[in-house]
């Protein structure tokens, strides 16, 4: 419980690497410190952790499950943009901040829920993820950005509250089941 930072590109494709738990001690994890890391299967985020950084797990493959504590307030770009085996995940209320690409093209990713703290949603942030077959958005999101739900040919239900002023261009784009 000594290490409080991770730095960039620190386990970038360990590739035999199955599972991270982010002690309460870490409160920054920099930038793509796990990407790559085929094999990793589980992830648990302490609880001083404040962002999920920007591609930090990119492309880890294998990845079922993650439990992210309750002090992330982002959730970066590409975070987690081709995790294919991602299948659901559920965003703490703490989180206000869902980034660009952030889950585009977890492929397997078949249910999401958004919290009402959640006040951005980046652009294709759900880019491809072909499996998604339901999404409600929270009444605390004013925009959905360009191509968010694009290519989820599978999106069968989507609830759009009334405060959604802004649909950006091809968010629906490819969603074939709507």
């Amino acid at each position: 419980d000594s290490v409080i930072n991770i730095g960039t590109g620190a386990f970038y494709g360990c590739e035999s690497l199955e599972s991270i738990i982010i002690p309460d001690s870490v409160i920054t994890v920099a930038d793509q410190a796990f990407r790559g890391c085929k094999s990793l299967e589980n992830i648990t985020t302490g609880n001083s952790l404040t962002s999920i950084s920007e591609g930090m797990f990119y492309e880890c493959e294998s990845l079922v499950s993650i439990t992210i504590g309750n002090s992330v307030i982002c959730i970066s770009d590409y975070a987690f943009s081709g995790c294919t085996s991602l299948e659901n995940i559920t965003i703490p209320d703490s989180v206000k901040i869902i980034g660009k690409s952030s889950f585009s093209v977890c492929i397997s990713l078949e249910s999401i829920t958004i919290p009402d703290s959640v006040i951005s949603i980046g652009d294709g942030a759900f880019y491809e993820c072909e499996n998604l077959e339901r999404i409600t958005i929270p009444s605390s999101v004013k925009r959905i950005g360009d191509f968010v739900f694009c290519g989820c040919t599978n999106l069968e239900s989507i609830t759009i509250p009334d405060s959604v002023t802004s649909i950006g261009n091809d968010a629906f784009n490819g969603c074939t089941s709507l």
